[in-house]
């Protein structure tokens, strides 16, 4: 008799020790909404990764060409060619140096001595050269507007460049926007 207790008991522990189908159903259903929220996390992180990377940079990049730029226009002779997309110096050796924006490149090369070439800027939505007199306007600190080359001793420099994150451009835009003075004019 003891042994038939001991064998019912071991057998209604047995029956009793496995899952029902409700209890598949609802530990299924929270693991799927769990592993959905990891996943989820994972790719918001992994997209916030890529975007700061990329505008990090995209800032580097814009802040050296801007650097570069304003040093050299700092040292040219004179402007010699100018539109709102390109600009052609006299260099202060003689030579030209020229900055070419091209809107279907979207890029912004510039050209020393008429045959080095280098790419400063890529990705450039806009991109659009300004150029003043040396005075101010009336009752303002900003330089008067021309339209003579000859006249020239302010250059505007305004860009917009970006970052494509995952095919898109959230988040990664970058403008730059300075005033350069030609100092040997």
């Amino acid at each position: 008799m003891f042994q038939d207790m001991v064998f019912k008991t071991t057998s209604t522990k047995r029956a009793h020790a496995a899952f029902t189908l409700i209890e598949m159903i609802v530990a299924s259903a929270i693991g799927v909404v769990l592993f959905t929220g990891v996943i989820s996390m994972f790719l918001f992180a992994s997209r916030s990764f890529a975007s700061l990377t990329n505008y990090l940079d995209l800032d580097q990049k814009t802040q050296a060409t801007l650097d570069k730029m304003s040093r050299e226009i700092r040292q040219v002779k004179s402007l010699t060619d100018y539109s709102s997309t390109n600009l052609t110096f006299q260099n202060f050796d003689g030579s030209a140096l020229k900055y070419i924006y091209n809107p279907n490149a979207q890029t912004l090369t510039r050209i020393s001595g008429g045959t080095s070439s280098t790419t400063l800027l890529t990705g450039c939505d806009s991109l659009q050269f300004s150029i003043f007199q040396r005075g101010p306007t009336s009752n303002s600190f900003q330089p008067y507007p021309t339209s003579v080359t000859a006249d020239t001793k302010v250059i505007e420099l305004t860009w917009n460049c970006y970052r494509a994150v995952l095919g898109s451009k959230i988040n990664t835009e970058s403008m730059q926007s300075a005033k350069v003075v030609i100092r040997n004019k």
